[in-house]
């Protein structure tokens, strides 16, 4: 993979506004005990399960803009035999508007909940010539049983790592650094620092610095631009981008118009000297 060109680095994270401190001031009044966090770690994979039971398919919107906000997909027709890793795929709302589009790839993918892996597996769509997917928990699972190592071009990490207990993020990251090429690129985008949905949790719902529950058990963490630049570097990746994304969630039906913040980046795996 082509891994030249100009490194883009935003530099500066984002100060708080004085609401925006006095908010996370009240959140800190009051924090998730030690044993309810233990609690909510230990039955990651449950509430994940009992999220796909729930919701099945209706959650999530298909991520058609994947190739436009990350050109490496797009581009992966100009070159034979590619391989995608799609991790926390979901019901595969990324791997099948990806196929929709006729990239010529073949996509390994994998969540923490069975549930989420049969929904992908039933759908219409799926093929084991194009989709090997399968249950696994890239904190503490052995990748190199369902994916070669040093097999994949591009490893997808879209929401998935503010999912993860935030002294397991290093780990995961090393984790897929095993299964990726060397010249071989992670794409991540996730919850940037003081997005909406940051500022919207109550005292009681926070598990520690940027770090939070939501009411079904699911947790979410809030990343910095510095502090994705230090757990990709310290997993031994090179940057090559690294900057904030400032979207608007508007419905005009419900009058709802406001601002988000996330975090897009790509890193690399460097060819061994």
């Amino acid at each position: 993979m082509e891994t030249e060109g100009e490194v883009n680095v935003t530099n500066t994270d984002k100060t708080p506004t004085d609401k925006e401190k006095l908010i996370l001031e009240k959140q800190n009044s009051r924090l998730i005990s030690e044993y309810k966090a233990n609690k909510l770690e230990l039955e990651t994979k449950k509430n994940w399960d009992l999220f796909y039971k729930r919701n099945e398919t209706r959650f999530f919107k298909d991520r058609h803009w994947t190739t436009r906000e990350f050109r490496e997909l797009a581009e992966c027709n100009s070159v034979e035999n590619r391989v995608l890793f799609e991790v926390g795929c979901g019901v595969g709302n990324l791997i099948y508007p990806l196929l929709e589009d006729g990239l010529n790839l073949f996509i390994n993918a994998c969540d923490i909940s069975p549930v989420a892996v049969n929904l992908v597996k039933t759908n219409s769509k799926y093929t084991e010539d194009s989709i090997n997917v399968f249950q696994a928990d890239i904190t503490v699972d052995d990748l190199s049983f369902n994916v070669n190592s040093s097999s994949v071009d591009i490893v997808s990490l879209i929401f998935v790592l503010s999912a993860i207990h935030p002294d397991k993020h290093i780990y995961a990251l090393r984790n897929l650094f095993s299964v990726l090429k060397p010249g071989g690129m992670i794409i991540f985008r996730d919850y940037g620092l003081y997005d909406m949905t940051q500022l919207r949790f109550k005292p009681g719902n926070k598990i520690a610095d940027n770090f939070y529950v939501r009411q079904d058990g699911t947790r979410s963490y809030f990343f910095s631009l510095q502090y994705v630049n230090k757990i990709f570097t310290s997993s031994g990746y090179m940057i090559k981008s690294n900057c904030y994304i400032h979207k608007r969630t508007i419905n005009k039906k419900e009058n709802i118009d406001v601002p988000r913040i996330f975090v897009q980046a790509k890193y690399v795996k460097p060819f061994e000297k």
